[in-house]
């Protein structure tokens, strides 16, 4: 005798569209492509796994004839688009070798394989601290644009994350730039460190913007790290390359403070890079008696001349060459309309920095330009 149990198409689907990045992405298993189902009297269960991320999801059912826990796979893609083009209150049959969905008049079939099949799905996780959902997405948001996708050094490649006793802090770097968010609103007496992949970073993002919930734990499983809410637990794998030792280049010793107008300066870059017209070409900021000259050329395009003010910097004169694109990616995540920075000399770094409601302090570095780059 077939068994049924009924699903709303909209949260259905929401969880099928988060498990598409999983199970469209190629393996070495032809399983990773389904979806896992485990379907209860009371509970549907969909895992969803690329051997690097995994997803786990649940959902209460009901008007389920369902007696025990009934697991099959499911192509996720192919489910995807069939749900998506249903509407209401979805009964699911299911037989030995078929799902199918019955939506009003319309039903479709979908053949099912062995539950076997798929790969082992991380167990038994650890819980380490609980964390505010919105809060941790404003952290990631600070700091993951700066995340490369395929930079030739692996531990470029993601997020850091460092717990201790007295902050929790987020590096990630791309080799010209730097940006860091610390907070001690969590702590933990054991100190941690991990380092995400970009890829799980970008679609850890993207469950917290679509979940409901208020606050998720982050735990480990094993070698993995894991975030989970009510109703997900999204499992990662961690990269094993050392990160870069970053603090020797946010010793500020030494530099002098500055303030200048964001919402000025992000102009001021956003016109200097209209000049670049795809090339590696450096801005000049020279900094004098509470002013800073920018200019930049082109010849093949053009030339920029500008002056802005700039607040309690004491000196003589400096220039510095910069990528104004480097510059304009880190001042964008900023809120401020005042920002403060620090200089030393043409070879270091500025380092921008802020505290934001005394909820986090945000770092944010680029290189300079050297001459040599600037003539190749």
């Amino acid at each position: 005798m077939a068994e049924t149990f009924v699903v709303e198409q909209k949260p259905l689907l929401a969880i099928l569209a988060s498990m598409q990045p999983i199970c469209s992405k190629r393996t070495t298993l032809d399983a990773t492509a389904s979806i896992l189902f485990n379907a209860g009297p009371r509970e549907l269960i969909l895992k969803s796994t690329d051997l690097e991320i995994s997803l786990q999801s649940s959902y209460p059912t009901k008007g389920s004839s369902l007696n025990d826990t009934q697991s099959f796979l499911v192509n996720g893609k192919r489910l995807f688009d069939i749900v998506k083009e249903l509407d209401g209150e979805i009964t699911c049959t299911l037989s030995k070798s078929q799902l199918s969905l019955t939506s009003g008049s319309i039903r479709l079939a979908l053949n099912v394989k062995d539950s076997q099949e798929f790969p082992p799905f991380p167990e038994r996780i650890e819980n380490l601290m609980q964390l505010e959902s919105r809060f941790l997405l404003d952290l990631l948001d600070k700091v993951a644009f700066l995340i490369p996708q395929n930079n030739a050094n692996p531990a470029l490649n993601g997020l850091y994350l460092e717990i201790n006793d007295k902050h929790l802090v987020m590096t990630t770097t791309d080799g010209h730039c730097l940006a860091q968010l610390e907070t001690d609103r969590y702590k933990l007496d054991t100190p941690h460190n991990w380092l995400l992949p970009r890829r799980a970073v970008l679609e850890l993002k993207k469950i917290l913007e679509s979940a409901s919930d208020e606050n998720v734990f982050l735990g480990t499983c094993g070698n993995q790290l894991v975030f989970s809410g009510e109703t997900f637990n999204f499992f990662t794998k961690l990269l094993v390359n050392p990160f870069p030792e970053y603090k020797a280049i946010l010793d500020k010793k030494g530099f002098m403070p500055a303030t200048i107008d964001r919402s000025g300066l992000v102009k001021t870059l956003r016109r200097s890079s209209c000049l670049l017209s795809g090339q590696f070409i450096a801005t000049t900021f020279g900094f004098k008696d509470n002013n800073v000259d920018v200019t930049m050329h082109n010849k093949e395009v053009g030339k920029l001349e500008e002056r802005l003010t700039v607040g309690e910097l004491q000196s003589e004169g400096l220039d510095i060459r910069f990528y104004a694109p480097y510059l304009l990616s880190g001042l964008n995540v900023f809120s401020e309309d005042t920002v403060r920075f620090y200089l030393q000399s043409p070879a270091k770094p500025i380092i921008f920095e802020t505290t934001e409601h005394s909820k986090f302090n945000l770092i944010y570095l680029v290189m300079p330009v050297s001459p040599t780059a600037m003539q190749s």
